[in-house]
């Protein structure tokens, strides 16, 4: 099978109290979304997100439906956002080619039914990040390159997390339903990212960190803001927030990672934050 999938259900803040190191990598870490050859997929019941990746090598990756999805093409009620953070790579829907480079973006929106993956050298593939959310209307696909994005820099030196934000996917961008995605990268000598910490009680958020060195880190901080819990995560990885959790990490060195968000508006600074100050 070129496509696989598991589900996430969703875990209140009682009972993630109760978990040990392992449980919360369980129900929180996604750590296997790069496979060479697949598709594979999760399937969250936060929003009913779903978050995936696709590493298509001689042979192109169709977007294939899932039984989850109850529907006879992936896309029927679901759009996608696909931004590349591996090698040059293509992704065709319908009968339209879109040429994707490292760090660029692609919309699908809903009622494309023919969906494909493909890398330009199987040498050096493409690595497709995916995240998808229910959709209900059908608004047209368009490409986001390096020069559309909306980049925001915020941070500083003196901070540790001067960084640029490239909003890709977002309604100032792209019209989509709810499907938000970004590119943060930071500079040399900068760890922290998204300080002050923050959550949003409307919307969940997916964090994937890659360009991550061998042997080096993130340190991805999740939990309510007065009980706060950490994931140690390697290149490549994603970490589920839920509602009721701050999101925000620290690395061993320089990183860069995509999120993703979907819920209840389309207000990117829709967010309550916390000072470090207030954590515990």
């Amino acid at each position: 099978m070129t496509t696989e999938y598991e589900t996430r259900y969703a875990i209140g803040q009682r009972e993630a109290k109760q978990y040990d190191t392992q449980e919360l990598r369980d129900a929180f870490l996604a750590d296997k979304l790069m496979q060479p050859g697949k598709v594979y997929w999760i399937y969250s019941h936060y929003e009913r997100f779903m978050v995936g990746g696709a590493v298509p090598l001689e042979q192109g990756l169709p977007l294939e439906t899932l039984d989850a999805l109850k529907s006879n093409c992936f896309s029927a009620r679901r759009e996608v956002g696909v931004i590349n953070v591996g090698g040059p790579g293509k992704v065709t829907v319908n009968d339209t080619e879109y040429a994707l480079d490292k760090g660029e973006a692609l919309y699908i929106g809903a009622g494309n039914y023919a969906v494909t993956f493909y890398s330009d050298n199987a040498d050096t593939p493409a690595h497709f990040y995916l995240n998808s959310a229910p959709a209900h209307a059908s608004y047209p696909c368009k490409k986001v390159g390096k020069d559309d994005a909306n980049v925001l820099h915020l941070g500083s030196p003196e901070t540790a997390n001067e960084r640029d934000i490239h909003q890709l996917i977002i309604n100032s961008v792209v019209q989509t339903c709810q499907l938000q995605m970004g590119l943060t990268r930071l500079y040399p000598g900068s760890v922290w990212n998204t300080m002050p910490a923050h959550q949003h009680d409307r919307r969940n958020e997916v964090y994937f960190y890659f360009d991550i060195a061998e042997q080096q880190a993130v340190c991805h901080f999740m939990g309510e803001p007065k009980e706060t819990r950490h994931l140690f995560v390697q290149n490549e990885q994603a970490v589920l927030s839920p509602p009721w959790s701050i999101h925000c990490g620290c690395g061993t060195s320089s990183y860069a990672f995509i999120w993703g968000m979907a819920g209840e508006n389309l207000d990117y600074d829709d967010m309550d934050k916390f000072p470090a100050s207030e954590l515990r």
